[in-house]
């Protein structure tokens, strides 16, 4: 690198660092809702129907214990959530809040068994049906695919998104640091795991393009001549949507630390769940009685969860309907890229809505199912990625063992 390149790139730099510290607007989670049920830091939000008949079975959104679940609407154009209310579904989030003090001593059970089962309880008595679809995303898949094993007859759909099963790999940095943690050391000492640590590891499984590259990447595109005023315009929006995703990425709660040793132990060391071997306050968590419909949705290039965790949910499980969709994109990219709500949450929506009826309401029934009737078509389109988030159509993942089925239009 010679002194002209030097100075070139401090020149953006300097130009980059001016425009974010401008302190732009970077509000998150702007769909309404409204909290309809608290215990302790844990919160239960309703989002406002976007259509005038929502599909009766509502959806429950869980995400994982670590960062915040507004990555799943993080802005308008780039809000899972949004896109679900826009396809007619009735849609409800857990936030679960920052673990403080005496939060240490939670346990699985009292997170799988206490706030999850509340929350679906609250769920079902303010919407009148009797099982709702439990959505689980990332860690927060596995803590619902645990509860759907235990509490079958609250449960008439589960969706696991980008959600580890099979901890048995060796494909993503995070399952092999794991698997040599000592988490008895660290909980011990921590007692409140604190969230910072964790997401160094997080950004250290691929340091370069989570630490460096995409600084450099974004000094680049805000590039504008001296009288380009719509440039400087463009340049404060894509600002505002990097600072959005910084903000998420560095909002990291802290962990229960009793909670965090036994998934530490018996998911990632012993790898129990997949075994049906793991317990909860007893009891045994058995897949096989996941006899509802079951979808799984994976990222092809996820480098948290690769696909090897969580291909084998469709044979673990007891289910006879199963469908499993990999969309060629990264961890985040699948919540948040250009195509996200073009392809993902529609084929999402389009598995669920004839699945979202009532028993009194499914079809062959003469009363009208609710929701936007009929339900339009996605169209598939083989398209090259312009950008690294960018999403292309799903790719259907052949079961030898069990034909799953499609949802019709």
């Amino acid at each position: 690198m010679n002194t002209t390149d030097i100075i070139e790139n401090y020149r953006r730099f300097l130009t980059g660092m001016e425009i974010m510290l401008e302190e732009p607007d970077i509000s998150v989670a702007t769909t309404p809702s409204k909290i309809v049920y608290t215990e302790d830091d844990m919160k239960l939000m309703h989002y406002i129907p976007t259509v005038e008949r929502p599909y009766p079975v509502p959806v429950l959104i869980a995400y994982a214990f670590v960062n915040r679940y507004y990555i799943l609407d993080l802005q308008p154009d780039k809000s899972v959530v949004r896109k679900m209310l826009d396809e007619g579904l009735d849609v409800y989030i857990i936030d679960w809040g920052y673990p403080t003090g005496p939060d240490r001593y939670l346990t699985l059970n009292d997170y799988v068994n206490g706030y999850l089962n509340n929350a679906i309880d609250k769920i079902r008595e303010i919407s009148g049906s009797d099982k709702i679809t439990l959505m689980g995303v990332c860690q927060g898949g596995t803590i619902s695919a645990m509860y759907a094993s235990l509490h079958t007859e609250k449960i008439k759909n589960f969706v696991a998104l980008v959600t580890p099963i099979n901890f048995d790999t060796d494909k993503g940095l995070l399952h092999v640091w794991a698997k040599s943690l000592d988490v008895d050391k660290i909980v011990d000492y921590y007692g409140i795991v604190p969230g910072d640590l964790l997401n160094v590891g997080f950004l250290l499984t691929d340091p370069f393009r989570l630490l460096i590259d995409k600084y450099v990447g974004l000094f680049e595109r805000i590039e504008c001549s001296y009288e380009d005023i719509e440039c400087y315009r463009r340049n404060e929006e894509t600002v505002r949507n990097f600072l959005r995703m910084e903000k998420w990425i560095f909002d990291s709660p802290d962990q229960a630390g009793e909670t965090f040793r036994q998934f530490i132990k018996d998911c990632y060391q012993k790898n129990l769940l997949i075994k049906n071997q793991m317990k909860i306050d007893g009891h045994r968590i058995d897949l096989k009685k996941i006899t509802m419909p079951v979808l799984n949705v994976m990222a092809e290039t996820d480098h948290l969860v690769p696909n090897e965790a969580s291909l084998p949910l469709a044979d673990a499980v007891g289910s006879k309907d199963t469908e499993t969709l990999v969309f060629p994109t990264g961890h985040i990219g699948i919540f948040v890229g250009s195509k996200s709500q073009k392809e993902v949450v529609p084929r999402i929506a389009s598995w669920l809505k004839p699945r979202s009826l009532r028993e009194e309401l499914e079809p062959g029934k003469s009363e009208q199912p609710r929701g936007e009737i009929p339900e339009k078509p996605v169209e598939k389109k083989h398209e090259q990625p312009v950008e690294e988030l960018l999403e292309v159509p799903a790719k259907e993942v052949p079961r030898p063992k069990r034909r799953t089925r499609r949802a019709k239009g």
